[in-house]
């Protein structure tokens, strides 16, 4: 499925500009609105700022889970609608979203016990229709987890949960919207809403490429943009306002040697009780994740701190003393910004309600909140509540109808293992056959046991997948600026002699783009400035 974002900008520049819907902000929900919009027949434009899943929707924990921390605060339908929403993501997609082994070890004296945890886990299951919780004693959860600590252990809670890579999941569902018919396009900022007599009739665009502002027509725009999202509602009514507090989540990305764990291990942090994951991915370990206001520019890329990197160093010393995991280890760092809506009486940001919000204003529809796992609920109901008093639709698809196509049933090329061809069936689905043909099968980490990218995906990436910049092609499109030593560094010559043609790059713009990755990634996703480290 061939994507041309000049074919498509010209097509909106000269052809028709009346859509059913717009939406704003090209992340996990904005993408679920494009996706259940177009499959229920609705002509659709999404419009992102920056790259797709530049936002929290590739820097969150990837985690595809109910929220069993939700369940225990009391948030029981966000609990079940996650629960119930993960079992079928994991089923529609597998090798996109996979089952993940968790181990809560229980330790003396610390709550909740191992009665109240396995009552929680009872109704979790129940919810899920799926029995996964098991008991451990000290010598079982140290087989699960070898290194973990012995002190004090006095048992430990299996169950199953789920697992993601955040911002593939997003190009995934854009790319079954574009299937049915969705325009969707990345570097494009909605610069105004257009209105009527006070109700909404479109919106107005620029794109990257400073070309003139572009007028598209709608009587519906879905505000999906986040931390962002008060930005466009233009009502000086408090009541109208989201009342967004953003809150950054950090991580640390270790080497999997250095921090050995083939499942997620959970543990309440010592300082302020919240739990931290250990967790393995993409080949590596991932530390994270932190809670706490963020007040940095919104605008800017945000990055870790100081305090978060001795927070989250704190936790791993404590579960697994004998790995001694130090600044010099850590590989790379991410941090997201959660758009929380908050009711403004000064809680813990942990004691924030993770529930989605909606506020309307006379054809624009306003979201904030919720979780990665219920992206599809969230969807319809921000499109139920747009349509309810228009004509275009008879309605939005029955909710029955699956969020992704099946991968079609080829077999499997002998230069591909079983796990690869998994995961290659769940990232690209329908488009499998295209991506095959596009590029060398060969590994482009060969030394990596744990990532097993392959070249034709990079291919596929710089030729279908709207890549305007480095940073788009090395740290969303795949990994290989976070679980990489160097950055990926010593691979950018490798990759201009292969990627270049494919992006239509001249050696100045080559040379630019190198310039900005590194800037990026040295900014925004390695250590603070000031704290050594090796690796980077």
């Amino acid at each position: 499925m061939a994507v041309n974002r000049a074919a498509v900008l010209t097509d909106l520049q000269t052809g028709n500009k009346e859509f059913d819907v717009i939406v704003i902000g090209g992340g996990i929900t904005g993408a679920g609105v494009a996706r259940e919009a177009a499959g229920s027949g609705l002509r659709t434009l999404l419009v992102e700022q920056r790259d797709f899943a530049w936002g929290t929707s590739s820097r969150s924990s990837k985690m595809v889970h109910g929220g069993l921390r939700y369940l225990g605060s009391g948030q029981y339908r966000l609990t079940r609608d996650a629960v119930r929403e993960r079992q079928r993501l994991m089923t529609e997609a597998p090798g996109l979203i996979e089952p993940l082994r968790f181990i809560m070890p229980h330790f003396r004296h610390q709550f909740p016990g191992p009665g109240l945890f396995q009552l929680l886990l009872g109704i979790y299951d129940r919810i899920a229709r799926f029995r996964s919780r098991q008991r451990l004693t000290p010598g079982e959860a140290s087989l699960w987890v070898p290194g973990l600590t012995l002190d004090n252990l006095t048992g430990a809670s299996g169950f199953t949960d789920a697992i993601t890579d955040d911002a593939r999941l997003v190009q995934r569902l854009i790319a079954e919207a574009r299937r049915d018919g969705a325009f969707c396009m990345n570097y494009v900022k909605a610069l105004d809403i257009e209105r009527s007599g006070g109700k909404v009739t479109g919106v107005k665009l620029q794109t990257e490429e400073d070309s003139p502002p572009l007028e598209v027509s709608s009587p519906l725009v879905i505000n999906a943009t986040g931390v962002w999202a008060d930005q466009l509602q233009p009502s000086s009514e408090p009541s109208r306002k989201m009342n967004i507090r953003p809150l950054r989540g950090s991580h640390l990305v270790l080497p999997w040697s250095c921090l050995p764990v083939s499942c997620c291990v959970s543990l309440f942090h010592p300082d302020d009780k919240r739990p931290v994951f250990a967790f393995p991915w993409e080949g590596t370990t991932v530390l994270g994740t932190t809670d706490l206001d963020h007040s940095d520019d919104l605008a800017l890329e945000p990055a870790i701190s100081r305090e978060e990197v001795d927070y989250l160093l704190k936790i791993s010393a404590r579960l697994f003393p004998g790995c001694n995991v130090s600044e010099e280890n850590i590989l790379s760092t991410w941090a997201g910004v959660r758009p929380v809506v908050t009711d403004g009486t000064g809680k813990a940001p942990s004691r924030e309600s993770r529930e989605h919000e909606f506020r309307e204003e006379s054809g624009l529809i306003s979201i904030a909140g919720g979780k990665l796992t219920t992206f599809r609920l969230i969807a319809r109901e921000a499109l139920s509540r747009g349509l309810k008093h228009g004509e275009a639709t008879d309605g939005l698809r029955d909710q029955d109808q699956p969020v992704f196509t099946a991968a079609p049933d080829i077999p499997r090329p002998d230069a591909i293992g079983h796990r690869t061809w998994n995961r290659l069936k769940g990232y690209y689905g329908k488009d499998l056959t295209q991506l095959l043909a596009c590029g060398p099968l060969n590994p482009v980490n060969p030394s990596s046991s744990g990532n097993d990218l392959i070249w034709a995906e990079l291919y596929w990436a710089c030729g279908q997948e709207d890549v305007q910049h480095l940073d788009d092609l090395l740290l969303r499109r795949t990994r290989l600026g976070l679980i990489m030593p160097d950055g990926a560094q010593t691979l950018l010559p490798e990759l201009r002699q292969r990627c270049q043609p494919l992006l239509g790059w001249d050696d100045s713009r080559w040379a630019r783009e190198e310039a900005r990755y590194l800037e990026i990634r040295n900014q925004a996703y390695a250590l603070p400035h000031g704290a050594q480290n090796h690796g980077i």
